[in-house]
C-alpha cells in the first residue's frame, strides 16, 4: 500500500471517528470543533485521494470498537483510546483557560504547559517503588515465617523474592514506558508529515481547539498562525495541542526499567536486613516487623505531600494496609504450614 493510500485512508477514517465523537459531545462548542475537525480531514482525504486513487472506505475493527466506546461511554472517558487513534483536539477537554484566568500561549515555551506533570513525578515513583517491594517482600516473610519456617529458608526465599519482584517491576515499566513512548512517536511523525504536507490545515486545526476553550475564533487563529509560522517550534506546538505530548519528555524505557528494578529493590530488602545480619529466628522477625512498620509509616508520610491530606493519617493508614497484607499472607502461611507439616 503507498503512503499516499494510507494517508488517504489515514485522514477518511480519522474524519469519520470525529464525526461519531462529535454526534456523542454534550458540549456544543467541543461538538463543533470535532465536527469542524472532521470536515478538515475529509479536504485533507480529497488532496490524498488525487495521488492514490483509492476505493471505497470501510473503517477497520479497532476503528468500529473505538467508535462503540464513544457511543456508550462517551468521549471524555476513553480520551487515551482517542489518542491512540491520533484524533486531536482531546486538549480541549482541559478546563478554559479564560475560565482558570490564563491567558492563551504565544510562544512555544507557553504551549502545552497543561500537559506537562507537576515536580515529583519522580520521586513520586520512586516511593511507590519502594512500598511494593516493603510490602510483598515483608509479606512473603511473614507467610514463611507463620509456616515456621527457618532462618535460612527465610533469608533465600526472601532474596528470590526481591529479585524477581525487581526483575518484574523492571521489565513490566521497560514495555510499558518502550509501547508509550513507540506510539507518540508515531503520532508526532504523522504530525510532521501533515505540518510539511499542508500547514494552513494544521494552523487551522490549532485554532479550532482554541476556539473550543472559549477564545473568539479570529483571536484563535491568529495565535494559531502566529505559532505554526515558526518552523523550528511548530511540530512541538501541534504535538502538545493536538495530541497532549510533550517531546521533551517522552522518557527512557531502560531509565524507567532500571529506576523501578532500585526502587523495588530498595523496599524489599528492608525486610531482610535482619536475616542478613543472622540474627536469632525470633528476634530477627520481631525486628523485620519493626523496620518494615517504621518504614511503612514513612512511606506514608512521604505520600501525602502528594495529597495534601494529613501526614499522620497517611502514615496511619499505610501502616495499617502493610499489617492487613503481611496478616493475610502469615495466616495462609500457618494454614499451610499446619495441613501440610
Amino acid at each position: 500500500m503507498s503512503n499516499a493510500h494510507d494517508s488517504w485512508y489515514h485522514e477518511r477514517e480519522s474524519a469519520w471517528l470525529y464525526r461519531v465523537v462529535a454526534q456523542h459531545e454534550p458540549d456544543q462548542r467541543r461538538s463543533q470543533m470535532f465536527g469542524a475537525l472532521a470536515a478538515a480531514a475529509e479536504a485533507q482525504a480529497v488532496h490524498w485521494a488525487a495521488m492514490a486513487h483509492p476505493g471505497d472506505f470501510e473503517p477497520r475493527l479497532r476503528a468500529r470498537i473505538v467508535a462503540t466506546l464513544v457511543r456508550t461511554l462517551g468521549p471524555r472517558r476513553i480520551k487515551p483510546v482517542l489518542a491512540a487513534m491520533k484524533l486531536r483536539g482531546l486538549s480541549a477537554y482541559s478546563a478554559s483557560p479564560a475560565v482558570q484566568g490564563h491567558v492563551m500561549p504565544v510562544s512555544v515555551q507557553e504551549v502545552g504547559l497543561r500537559h506537562r506533570g507537576v515536580g515529583g513525578n519522580n520521586l513520586r515513583a520512586a516511593v511507590f517503588g519502594v512500598n511494593d517491594g516493603l510490602v510483598s517482600n515483608a509479606s512473603l516473610i511473614l507467610g514463611l515465617a507463620g509456616a515456621g519456617a527457618s532462618g535460612q529458608t527465610i533469608l533465600m526465599t526472601g532474596l528470590a523474592g526481591l529479585m524477581a519482584g525487581s526483575l518484574s517491576m523492571a521489565s513490566g515499566e521497560y514495555v510499558s514506558v518502550r509501547s508509550q513512548r513507540e506510539m507518540f512517536e508515531y503520532q508526532i511523525g504523522l504530525e510532521r508529515d501533515e505540518l510539511d504536507e499542508y500547514p494552513a490545515e494544521e494552523a487551522e486545526e490549532l485554532a479550532l481547539i482554541y476556539h473550543a476553550r472559549g477564545i473568539e475564533l479570529a483571536q484563535a487563529r491568529a495565535i494559531a498562525t502566529s505559532l505554526i509560522a515558526n518552523p523550528e517550534h511548530a511540530l512541538d506546538t501541534l504535538a502538545r495541542e493536538e495530541l497532549g505530548l510533550n517531546p521533551d519528555e517522552l522518557g527512557s524505557p531502560w531509565g524507567a526499567a532500571v529506576f523501578s528494578f532500585l526502587a523495588f529493590a530498595a523496599g524489599a530488602s528492608l525486610p531482610l536486613l535482619p536475616y542478613l545480619l543472622h540474627l536469632a529466628t525470633p528476634t530477627a522477625l520481631y525486628v523485620a516487623l519493626g523496620v518494615a512498620g517504621c518504614a511503612l509509616f514513612g512511606v506514608g508520610l512521604t505520600l501525602s505531600l502528594f495529597s495534601g491530606r494529613s501526614a499522620w493519617l497517611g502514615g496511619i493508614r499505610m501502616l495499617g494496609i502493610g499489617a492487613a497484607a503481611g496478616g493475610c499472607t502469615w495466616l495462609l502461611g500457618k494454614l499451610m504450614g499446619t495441613v501440610l507439616g
